[in-house]
């Protein structure tokens, strides 16, 4: 079993309950964790035998444009197309942060964490 983390992907998106959200948006960040088998390719040197971080960084891209009210429906949508997509990804999981949110305090980021196994 290995791990492949991608942490601090930067994305700026239009999630969130309120009007104003989907108009103004705000800055995001996302940490993917994923765990797979990476013992076949660390012996191959073959980028089809293992799991592709391009990929990964892809797929949460793409989900963050499609706006949602909750962080929590997103980070649903990352993990399963994941698991989808990934055929080594055994276990994965994701943390989706609204940077600066608007919720009447000094609170420099919210944080949604869910993960998933096959």
């Amino acid at each position: 079993m290995g791990t492949i983390k991608l942490k601090n992907i930067k994305v700026f998106s239009y999630h969130g309950c309120l009007a104003e959200e989907g108009r103004i948006g705000s800055d995001y960040r996302i940490d993917l964790t994923v765990k797979g088998d990476l013992s076949h390719s660390a012996i191959t040197d073959e980028l089809r035998d293992t799991i592709d971080y391009v990929h990964l960084n892809k797929i949460v891209k793409e989900e963050m444009t499609i706006r949602t009210k909750l962080l929590e429906t997103v980070a649903e949508r990352i993990l399963d197309r994941v698991l989808k997509e990934l055929k080594l990804v055994q276990k994965v999981k994701v943390a989706v942060s609204k940077i600066n949110p608007p919720i009447g305090g000094d609170v420099g980021m919210v944080t949604v964490s869910r993960s998933k196994s096959r």
